[in-house]
């Protein structure tokens, strides 16, 4: 392999770039996970998760990817036969459905056009109609991965309580927590999935349930059979700060060291700092004049912008030839829009700086692909962010 300076500018939409302090925090000796000094390591994780979640109700962490959160979030609550509404935002959506329905869940899909959130009036009219109350769980993806599109969850709760319907509201954060607004107790959330690549900023390999006391008390008689996932399992023994199974040691030192430093930062500047980065991505694309996927304003995403090439370009093409020439990796478009969309992601521990960088990548690839576009996008950017941080300042 031939060496190339600089470094990779990785800006997929999850797994985000790791910092150096989570690095060396995952470096150190691997400790006996039964031994007296690791409980202070699993509270710390366990109490650590709580804050993110914005949530006073328990939290279970698992040495997974999310797709297993998703499947510990549907086994708990869920029996075989079960009736879930869910709603069609992109590819991620889509997978959740195709998981429950494997597991014998009837899963209703409300169609959507992969260009904006759930709409809280669609699914609140569809529970009005089911008097019988037959619906167990509404299931809505936060922060849409694969079209860079956000849901009002907040306003989904409130459509459910509208329609007085008991259905349980559960929700895939996995790309939007710790990089967007998420409140799991505030906005009446029954059961949240994450996992660590993202605005967590670790690699891949932990996922996590954040669980109301509403959905903890269904489980204890509701749900499928299961072993793993079982959260009545992991609360018997999260308590002491230990887990079931051999938990993830070293990641869950990184997960320690990724909250502190969150916190450090701030919650609310962190959303601060991923709204900034993604309005002045959304900036640079309209200047460029291509099309941001997500058209629903307001619920355009912080964590990701998707483009939507013109007709007859390949967005893989693009892809690649900005990974050959300028070391930038983009995240690809998924199925119903794959080879039309490139992602370009802005999460996780990223500044003004590695966003102008990547955003130059970006530009330097559309000049280089021969893709029909205007100049300048990343100027409009900069100004952008100079304008937001001007504001930040005048806020202060």
């Amino acid at each position: 392999m031939t060496h190339r300076a600089g470094r990779h500018f990785l800006q997929i939409p999850g797994p985000s770039p790791v910092p150096d302090r989570v690095l060396r925090a995952i470096s150190a000796q691997t400790m006996d996970h039964r031994g007296p000094d690791f409980a202070e390591v699993g509270r710390t994780a366990l109490d650590g998760m709580k804050t993110i979640f914005k949530t006073d109700q328990q939290v279970f962490i698992y040495p997974s990817s999310g797709t297993g959160a998703w499947e510990a979030a549907l086994v708990n609550v869920l029996a075989e036969g079960d009736q879930v509404l869910m709603y069609e935002t992109g590819h991620f959506a889509t997978l959740w459905k195709k998981m429950a329905a494997k597991l014998g869940v009837n899963a209703e899909f409300i169609e959507g056009d992969w260009r904006g959130g759930a709409d809280p009036d669609r699914i609140e009219a569809r529970l009005r109609a089911d008097t019988e109350h037959e619906i167990k769980a509404v299931c809505v993806v936060h922060n849409e991965t694969s079209t860079g599109s956000v849901s009002p969850i907040a306003q989904v709760r409130q459509a459910i309580d509208a329609a007085g319907h008991p259905a349980l509201l559960m929700v895939d954060t996995i790309s939007g927590l710790a990089s967007i607004d998420f409140r799991f107790d505030e906005w009446g959330v029954d059961v949240a999935v994450s996992g660590s690549q993202k605005g967590l900023m670790l690699p891949p390999g932990l996922s996590f349930n954040a669980v109301s006391d509403k959905a903890f008390e269904h489980s204890k008689t509701g749900g499928m059979r299961r072993s793993y996932w079982d959260w009545q399992e992991m609360a018997a023994i999260n308590s002491t700060g230990y887990f079931p199974s051999t938990p993830g040691t070293n990641m869950l030192y990184g997960l320690n060291e990724a909250i502190t430093m969150l916190h450090e930062e701030g919650l609310e500047n962190v959303f601060a700092r991923h709204q900034r980065h993604g309005a002045a991505t959304r900036r640079a694309v309209r200047h460029w004049g291509l099309e941001v996927l997500c058209r629903q304003q307001g619920q355009e995403s912080g964590v990701l912008t998707a483009v939507l090439l013109p007709e007859g370009h390949s967005a893989d093409a693009l892809r690649a030839t900005a990974l050959k020439h300028y070391d930038i990796s983009l995240g690809s478009g998924l199925s119903k829009v794959a080879d039309k969309v490139f992602r370009i992601g802005h999460l996780g521990d990223i500044n003004d700086l590695t966003l102008a960088g990547a955003l130059a990548g970006v530009e330097l690839g559309l000049r280089k692909s021969g893709i029909p576009h205007n100049e300048g996008g990343v100027a409009a950017a900069l100004a952008e962010l100079e304008h937001t941080r001007f504001e930040l300042l005048a806020a202060e």
